[in-house]
């Protein structure tokens, strides 16, 4: 595997892929580095802080590692790794939900800035998402950034469809809550 350490391209991955089925160290290091990033970008997503994404994280290439074998390499390594990444924090969510607090925050009837959305960074905005409840934020980032149906939110974290909507609509007015402050804070040092 020493000749991969400098570059991993698709090649390159269906090789450390095998690596990983033959319980190979080495290429197990190597697909898990070269997919960090893209591997935090999900769970981040999901957790409250930047450790409990790495726990996630690192759950889910312990699940990606244990079933490669089952890996169907005619379709995409990286779409077969991000369900198992989005199951693993669902897990994650579900056996952790006794601890958290679903907060009941009334609906915001301000509407919010664009522009302070535009002057955001990425980071600025991912941390608006992680104020919000576990179960609001799960619910909305199942919903606005990975495409599931309220249905199979529902189904997943044991919930009805109705409280998929009702904590998607209560995640969205939170959210436009905070961009009001952020932008009423920008607002105010422009002064």
């Amino acid at each position: 595997m020493e000749n991969l350490n400098n570059k991993v391209n698709p090649d390159n991955v269906m090789i450390l892929i095998q690596g990983c089925r033959n319980n190979d160290r080495e290429s197990q290091r190597l697909l898990y580095k070269h997919y960090y990033v893209y591997a935090m970008s999900i769970c981040i997503r999901y957790a409250q802080s930047e450790e409990e994404a790495k726990e996630i994280l690192n759950d889910g290439f312990m699940k990606v590692f244990a079933k490669i074998k089952m890996y169907d390499s005619s379709k995409s390594f990286k779409g077969w790794m991000r369900r198992i990444l989005i199951n693993t924090a669902i897990d994650h969510f579900r056996a952790n939900k006794k601890h958290y607090y679903h907060s009941d925050l009334e609906g915001c009837d301000d509407p919010a800035d664009g522009n302070v959305i535009s002057e955001m960074s990425y980071n600025e905005l991912l941390g608006l998402v992680q104020k919000l409840s576990p179960m609001y934020r799960t619910v909305f980032s199942l919903y606005a950034i990975d495409g599931y149906s309220h249905e199979d939110i529902a189904s997943e974290l044991g919930i009805s469809v109705g409280t998929s909507k009702s904590n998607l609509s209560k995640a969205r007015a939170n959210l436009r809550k905070m961009l009001v402050k952020t932008n009423k804070e920008l607002y105010e040092q422009h002064i």
